[in-house]
């Protein structure tokens, strides 16, 4: 497995493309190989169900979801940075999280951040540990300036990884999303470069 890890690694690498590891995990982008598993989360009603707009319903629209996060790699105008989240020793998926960049300023990039997981994963503080490596990525190697994200306030668990990760409230937005058949509330929180910058 390890062998196998490091060739996908040097080839990722080689393309361009992003590899990132922590105390538990690769963060990496995606391979044409991962379409079994990237459907299998991606159509988990489950899993997704606080992500209903990007949730697929068929091996086709996971396979294009897929393919339009390998076509980004290696783009120097890259605007998709979502990373496949696996386990570092036996390579089973966890989730997902990375960003999107919006806009490209003069002092860097505005970007919108998200991150969801396997329901078997939930609690165990994997993607706080995932999304605290995606920060400094951004704020470090990729030049960004500018990172938000939000989610239902009913959501605890992905509220909590936004406040462990020093992430600022912004926005407590009543009413603002309808989802599953009633109104929902949505709250926003940013983190700027400067901010990052001070927590080290």
């Amino acid at each position: 497995m390890k062998q196998n890890r490091e060739e996908i690694r040097r080839r990722l690498l080689a393309a361009g493309g992003i590899w990132l590891e922590t105390e538990r995990m690769v963060l990496r982008d995606h391979r044409p190989e991962d379409l079994a598993s990237h459907h299998a989360l991606l159509s988990d009603p489950d899993d997704m169900y606080y992500l209903p707009e990007i949730q697929t319903h068929s091996l086709e629209e996971s396979e294009k979801d897929l393919k339009e996060s390998i076509r980004e790699i290696g783009r120097p105008d890259r605007r998709l940075y979502f990373l496949r989240m696996e386990d570092r020793k036996t390579g089973e998926l966890i989730g997902e999280t990375g960003y999107t960049v919006l806009q490209e300023t003069p002092v860097g990039k505005l970007v919108h951040a998200g991150y969801f997981s396997r329901r078997k994963f939930w609690g165990q503080g994997c993607m706080t540990e995932a999304f605290r490596e995606v920060l400094r990525f951004a704020f470090e190697e990729n030049g960004v300036f500018r990172l938000t994200t939000g989610c239902d306030p009913e959501n605890r668990g992905s509220e909590r990884v936004m406040i462990k990760c020093g992430l600022r409230k912004e926005a407590d937005m009543k009413q603002k999303v309808w989802m599953d058949g009633r109104m929902r509330d949505r709250v926003e929180y940013r983190m700027l470069k400067t901010e990052w910058e001070e927590r080290k």
